[in-house]
Parts: structure tokens; sequence; C-alpha cells
């Protein structure tokens, strides 16, 4: 059993708890990870809130991380101790009926026990001051120490930075995949992104990549604007400039709607703005962003008769243990950014100021 620091959420609502933990060994088909880097997203706080239908406390959140595998159980053969490693929320086990189709990326092997907060097993590896503290989405990176299924784990190129890397296991793929997996952007088209964080950065990246002549970044927060127009965002415009609903201000702006749009917030309001801003007959929405639990989207149903597709997307599409290492690969040879989504590096301790600094879109 290795003792060791980890940010513990013991309830709903309160700040995350420094605490000593005791992380037990893997079992069979499990690893053992240091954790030399995480990053928070809003998913993390969305748990933490309290409205997340699966969350269970205490819990160790955390799922944008990278690190070191230090131990292996029994029967694991695709990693070995001193391998370098980013952590996966959404595994990939090769065998179940969604790993064998091309359509999707959502490995159901260990669905179930990793929605409980557990291990395949149906147990915690995480014990705190006698209690046992629950796993979130079968990574928990806020922990110096994390033990994941097997399926769980990307083996990476040694020489990467991990500080920079950890964001490629949720955020950076999530985006950059929903615009060249998803939507498939063609050279040319026409693209909105709602919501320019870090996911929205990371779609422009995507539509960028991929060729798009015009990308229209839209936020209320035009702080954000400068930074959308380094990774490619044409122009950036605010809901809050316009009289009139945003759509019908994207559909003026390019001649009958835009090709390509993405939701990258998790409002269903907004969901709604982003498909009625495509273009009639061809246009396509994508839903990146999480709704809260109970929340439904709407639309008049014409808007998909006349030609509208909508759209969603997990982790980008990416099929994780596959892709992972080779998005890294690209980020070494420079063909996608990750080092200009880092804000902020601060120490572990420091773990509730990064989430004050979210929450205030820094």
């Amino acid at each position: 059993v290795i003792k060791c620091k980890a940010a513990v959420a013991w309830e709903a609502g309160k700040p995350l708890s420094l605490e000593e933990v005791e992380v037990a060994p893997p079992k069979a088909h499990e690893v053992r990870i240091k954790i030399v880097a995480t990053a928070v997203c809003h998913t993390d706080a969305y748990t933490l809130s309290g409205a997340d239908p699966e969350g269970c406390f205490p819990v160790i959140l955390g799922h944008e991380g990278a690190g070191i595998v230090e131990s292996v159980g029994e029967g694991v053969t695709k990693v070995k101790p001193g391998d370098t490693v980013i952590p996966l929320y959404i595994p990939q086990c090769g065998e179940c009926k969604f790993c064998k189709n091309p359509k999707t990326n959502l490995c159901q092997k260990i669905r179930i026990t990793q929605g409980k907060g557990l291990m395949p097993d149906g147990t915690s590896r995480f014990t705190c001051k006698g209690k046992q503290v629950y796993h979130f989405m079968g990574t928990s990176t806020f922990s110096e120490y994390t033990v994941v299924a097997d399926i769980s784990v990307a083996k990476i190129d040694a020489a990467a930075p991990l500080d920079k890397v950890c964001l490629l296991g949720c955020g950076i793929s999530t985006g950059y995949g929903a615009a060249v997996n998803t939507a498939k952007v063609e050279r040319g088209s026409t693209c909105a992104v709602f919501g320019l964080g870090g996911v929205g950065l990371a779609v422009i990246m995507g539509c960028k990549v991929a060729g798009a002549s015009r990308i229209i970044g839209i936020d209320l927060n035009k702080d954000k604007y400068a930074k959308a127009k380094e990774f490619g965002a044409t122009e950036c415009i605010s809901p809050q400039d316009f009289k009139k609903p945003i759509q019908e201000v994207l559909v003026e702006m390019t001649d009958g709607g835009v090709d390509y749009s993405f939701e990258c917030i998790g409002n269903v309001g907004v969901m709604r703005s982003a498909l009625e801003a495509c273009h009639k007959g061809w246009g396509v929405s994508v839903i990146v962003g999480v709704a809260a639990a109970g929340q439904e989207i709407s639309t008049r149903p014409f808007q998909l008769v006349t030609g509208r597709t909508w759209k969603g997307t997990a982790f980008g599409g990416w099929k994780s243990v596959d892709s992972v290492p080779k998005l890294v690969t690209d980020y070494m040879s420079k063909k996608i950014k990750v080092d200009e989504f880092v804000t902020h590096t601060l120490p572990f301790d420091k773990i509730n100021e990064a989430f004050e600094l979210m929450h205030t879109g820094k």
C-alpha cells in the first residue's frame, strides 16, 4: 500500500481537501500510476457541485492526467513499470461490440462499475481516515498515485512533457476530434464554435487543421477572443451585441448559415442556437458540451426535415488506446498545439485555486 497526497472531495459543494490517502496495490488487469501532472476540467466541477446524478462521495476527482506506471497487477501485458502513460476515462478493451464497431469509441466493458466509482471488481483502491473513497471516471488523477483498469491506459512517447500532454486526456482531444472525426469538417467550409474555453479552442484548431476557410467564435467573454484568433478563429462575436437571436445573426453573416457548428458549453438553449445557425440542406451541428442532469434539447422538427443534422461526440470520437499515443506524436511533431492551452501551472496544494481560475474564465 502506498501512502500519498490526494485532493479528496468529501461532499458536494465543498472545496477539495488535501489528505493523506492509502492507495492499494493493483489487482489483476489493473495498473498503479504515479501521476506527474493533472489538469482541471468543468466536468470535475460539475460532479463536485452535486449536480451529477452519478456523483458519489467521498471521491478523488480528476480525469486529465499523465504519469509513470509504478506497478502492474497480474495479467497486465500492454504496460510495465516505468512506462509513460495517460489514463483514459473512455477505455478501449478491443473485445466488446462497441470496440469492434468502427462507428463508435464508446467501449462499454467497465461502464457500470466506473459509473459507480469503483474498479471493475466492484471495490475501491482508495482509503482515507479509515473510510473507502470512490474513484472518478475510472481515472482519479487528483492523487499522487492512482489505480486504473489496464484497458484505461495509453502508453505514450517517454519524451513527451507530462505537464502538457495531460490535456490530451480530455479537453484537447475532445474538441479536436469533434471537428476532424465527428463533424468531418471539409476544406473551405464555414464553422461556428459556441464557447471559447479549452474545448472550444481545440475545436477551432481542428477546423483550421481540416482547412475551414471561416471560423466564427461565439462567447460572452470578450477576453477570450484574442486566444481564439491565435488558434485560428477568423472572427469572434458576442450574442449580447445583437438584438436578435444569435442564430439569425449567423445565418445573415454566412448567406444562409454555417456548414458546421459546435456547442462547447453544455447549455441546452445554446445547443438549439447552434443547430439553427446551420445551413439548410447540409448543415451539421455537434454537441460537445455536457448539459446538467434532466435537461432536454428542443427545436422545430422542420429544422431537421430541411436537411440539418444534429450529432454528439464523446472524447472526440477517438478510440482511446489506439489514438491518444498518436495525438501525442502529432503534438511532438508540431501538427497540433498543446502548450498554448496552458494558462497557469500551480503546485498540487493550490488545486482549489485552479478551480476558481476556471470558474472565473481565466
